[in-house]
């Protein structure tokens, strides 16, 4: 059996105010042709369909055109859809009846029943609580006759609604133990393959790329003392492709397009992995090419002076085609300078109409920042650098240059839970 996994394909995204749905489009046209030369049985894909829970009316034509091709094209093909944190879980579920008609499998949100507690002595009024149900995460995946293969542990992101004794980690465990003992207890002789949007202990994420954390790195899930893992699992949510921790049996499949510069150099593409009968999984890496490379001037993060830039800027390749081609470079353009006059920016520009690149991001870098009310010793090079510090690093300045001491372990501790949280809320559309 043949299963390929893809996540965070953010659907609907504005890069530096350019519309990516050609892209999309591009991407999907890709995967269509895979998903026919492999004669995949199964799709998975973890979270971040759109990039945010109100999509387009575009981006949503662009999925559903997606989904009825390929089920139309390979009879054969069931799919399996899980919402990250850019979705919106009742959107995506909504048109679930219609989806499972096609062998199409939509989690958006993980639901909960009353369970009564016992009552020890005759007459007690017991009261009851909320847990969390698993029956509807296990979906069996069936080969052309009808044989169950395998099953697939379907979770979407969980909400900070799963947290167990105030810890959100510590939630997300616990129902993940769970729902593994769950299915070895049902299915006790199929492999299980486990989708996830989460955010694990470990993972290697580079500074300026896209995705929301929390300070302190309060959503980090452990995989460790797991001895009961299911025997893959595919994860979104971190959009470089790696392997999680040490372990052979988990990974990021990365994200379908870079989402930032920082991740100009991320590889993407989907997974493909084969489960035979008695066999450990085997995965295999199809790599895709976006149609548009990114590009940042200098390589090294550093800055050119204004004659440095418009000499790099002179060396790219000249444009053949339309004002924007299908495979223009976006760029990014770093600027040594106090302050970039409407000038600079117009000989810049000037240069770019001949080139096949677009002009994405332009980035101001400070070499002669003053830093003497900087008591923390941090130097800033750019306005991004400011921009991305830590906010419980700006009170914590502002509080020694007012009484002359640093903050307690304890004050600290409050100030960190407190903007931990608030950042936390911010970023959850829904419970």
């Amino acid at each position: 059996m043949k299963i390929i996994a893809t996540s965070d394909w953010h659907i609907g995204n504005l890069f530096h105010g350019i519309d990516r749905l050609p892209e999309h489009e591009h991407f999907m046209a890709w995967l269509k042709d895979v998903i026919r030369e492999q004669e995949a049985d199964v799709l998975l894909v973890a979270g971040d369909i759109f990039d945010n829970g109100n999509p387009s009316a575009a981006a949503q034509e662009l999925y559903y055109s997606f989904l009825d091709d390929v089920t139309h094209d390979n009879p054969q093909l069931q799919i399996i859809i899980t919402a990250g944190n850019h979705d919106s879980a009742n959107r995506l579920e909504a048109p679930s009846a219609l989806l499972h008609r096609h062998k199409i499998e939509v989690r958006g949100r993980v639901h909960r029943q009353w369970v009564q507690d016992k009552c020890e002595e005759d007459g007690c009024n017991a009261a009851g609580h909320w847990e969390f149900t698993t029956d509807d995460l296990m979906i069996p995946i069936t080969s052309a006759d009808g044989k169950e293969e395998a099953v697939v542990l379907a979770v979407p992101f969980l909400r900070s609604d799963v947290s167990l004794d105030g810890s959100y980690s510590k939630g997300v465990t616990a129902l993940l133990h769970k729902l593994t003992d769950k299915a070895r207890e049902t299915y006790p002789n199929l492999p299980s393959i486990m989708m996830a949007h989460m955010y694990a202990a470990g993972a290697e994420i580079r500074e300026g790329s896209s995705e929301k954390i929390l300070i302190g790195g309060q959503e980090q899930v452990s995989f460790g003392k797991w001895d009961n893992h299911p025997d893959y699992l595919t994860c979104g949510h971190i959009h470089k492709r790696q392997h999680i921790w040490n372990t052979d049996w988990a990974r990021y499949s990365g994200s379908v397009l870079p989402m930032s510069f920082a991740e100009r150099d991320y590889r993407h593409g989907v997974d493909l992995i084969t489960i035979s009968q008695g066999v450990k999984p085997a995965v295999e890496f199809l790599e895709y090419t976006p149609q548009h490379p990114l590009m940042t001037i200098p390589a090294d993060g550093e800055a050119l002076e204004l004659k440095e830039m418009k000499k790099a800027v002179s060396q790219l390749p000249d444009r053949t085609g339309d004002v924007f081609d299908e495979h223009s470079i976006y760029l990014e353009l770093r600027l040594s300078s106090k302050k970039i006059k409407p000038d600079d920016r117009k000989e810049i520009e000037k240069l770019l109409e001949t080139k096949d690149a677009v002009l994405c991001k332009l980035t101001q870098v400070m070499p002669d920042i003053d830093v003497t009310t900087n008591t923390t010793g941090v130097e800033f090079h750019s306005i991004d650098d400011i921009l991305k510090r830590n906010p419980l690093d700006d009170v914590e300045e502002c509080f020694v240059a007012k009484t002359g001491h640093s903050l307690s372990e304890e004050q600290r501790k409050t100030l960190e839970d407190y903007i931990s949280t608030t950042l936390e809320n911010d970023s959850n559309d829904e419970y």
